[in-house]
């Protein structure tokens, strides 16, 4: 048998870290946020807060990512990570002023910037490129299926106390992320691999001598900058993550506080997502090299829009059932194809700064999807205005996409 592509380990490795990220914060802050603030009496928008600074940190900290990974590649980075995030937790679990979930909130965030979706993108980007779509809805299904955890997380708060399941989520964090960094190679060049495992065939001259292909023109971070479709994209993929972040962050809570259930019960709604989730990543693996990932993400928009309309308005578990596989559908297809996209406008060279860059202007729907609910839930008393404002917006942002068209490449030099 030949031995497996080191790619397609990397995929895997990379998606066993975002499993873990997903099961024990990305997915499950939303619970840290309900009991907080019931126990705590802490308002939603100060909660909200620190998603917010989360989110202000992975857009100062982009530009920076970006050139190391273009230079010096992931693993060490990824290790730094891994440490960080253990002791985020530890922190967690420790906290008694507001103050300090504000810290054990940033410290979270490095190292899940370290350790998580930014530098397993570009190690994948460096090593896929006809399968690229693929190996990243691999990433992402690790993401998704982190969401399975969630009730297992929510009973572990409820059976031992949320100080306890921090300290335990900080232990497997170090006791799972080592041995998976360890994986994670820059270039295949590095390990004297090709792109995709398969070596590319050399055009023959008339001469009868093998010169080589020709090197792909490319784009740099600064010639990416002056293309409309690098602020299209970035705005989309914005507009998109108002709905995600804030659903993370007060989905549970608005489940618990405005229609009755309780948070394990909210889990179950949660769990039922990342079903959805696990169906959109597994199809865009499908479909992703195959048709436009344009009008798929715009497709999406929509899909994201309606999905939280039907959370805010819900009168029956039905509509929390459509709610939940709508919204995971479009998060798991559309999340993948953001950066597949940028790799195939602007290629491979500089992407982890043309990412880096990308992520200041996400931030700032990471930033203002928690923010803006949780500001009109405290303003109102309810989540309905703020969320109907993140629909409607995510509904208009499926036109950002359709415009996106791919750029002119640059002149080569």
């Amino acid at each position: 048998m030949s031995k497996i592509f080191h790619g397609w380990r990397i995929a895997g490795a990379a998606s066993t870290l975002q499993f873990m990220q997903s099961a024990l914060l990305t997915q499950s802050f939303g619970a840290y946020v309900a009991l907080l603030a019931e126990e705590r009496g802490w308002s939603k928008t100060s909660l909200a807060g620190a998603a917010a600074m989360q989110s202000m940190e992975a857009a100062i900290l982009g530009p920076v990512l970006g050139w190391v990974m273009d230079r010096f590649g992931p693993q060490a980075m990824i290790r730094w990570g891994i440490v960080a995030f253990a002791l985020g937790f530890f922190a967690l679990s420790q906290l008694e002023t507001l103050t300090g979930f504000y810290v054990s909130a940033v410290t979270l965030a490095i190292g899940a910037s370290l350790c998580g979706y930014f530098p397993l993108t570009v190690a994948i980007i460096h090593w896929f490129e006809r399968h690229r779509a693929r190996a990243l809805s691999l990433l992402s299904l690790g993401l998704a299926l982190g969401g399975l955890a969630v009730p297992l997380v929510a009973w572990s708060m409820h059976s031992f106390g949320w100080r306890t399941t921090a300290i335990a989520s900080g232990v497997v964090a170090l006791l799972v992320g080592f041995p998976l960094a360890s994986l994670i190679r820059g270039r295949p060049e590095d390990m004297g691999l090709t792109i995709d495992g398969v070596p590319k065939p050399a055009p023959m001259t008339a001469d009868g001598q093998d010169h080589g292909a020709p090197a792909a023109v490319e784009f740099t971070a600064r010639q990416a900058l002056r293309t409309q479709a690098f602020w299209l994209l970035g705005l989309g993929h914005g507009v998109a993550l108002l709905v995600v972040t804030a659903v993370n962050v007060h989905a549970i809570t608005h489940m618990k506080e405005g229609l009755g259930y309780t948070v394990a019960e909210a889990a179950w709604f949660i769990l039922l997502m990342t079903v959805g989730q696990v169906m959109g990543v597994l199809s865009g693996a499908w479909m992703g090299d195959k048709y436009d990932k344009r009008r798929v993400a715009a497709t999406c928009m929509l899909m994201h829009g309606t999905g939280l309309l039907l959370l805010t308005y819900a009168t029956h578990s039905a509509e929390l059932v459509a709610f939940a596989l709508l919204h995971g559908i479009a998060w798991g297809l559309r999340g993948p194809f953001m950066q597949a996209l940028r790799a195939d406008y602007f290629g491979r060279n500089a992407i982890g700064m043309i990412l880096g860059l990308s992520a200041v202007i996400i931030a700032m729907g990471q930033i203002a999807g928690p923010m803006v609910a949780g500001f009109f839930a405290d303003l109102t008393g309810n989540y309905r205005m703020g969320f109907t404002i993140l629909a409607l917006m995510a509904c208009a942002g499926s036109g950002l996409f359709l415009l996106a068209k791919p750029p002119r490449l640059p002149t080569a030099t």
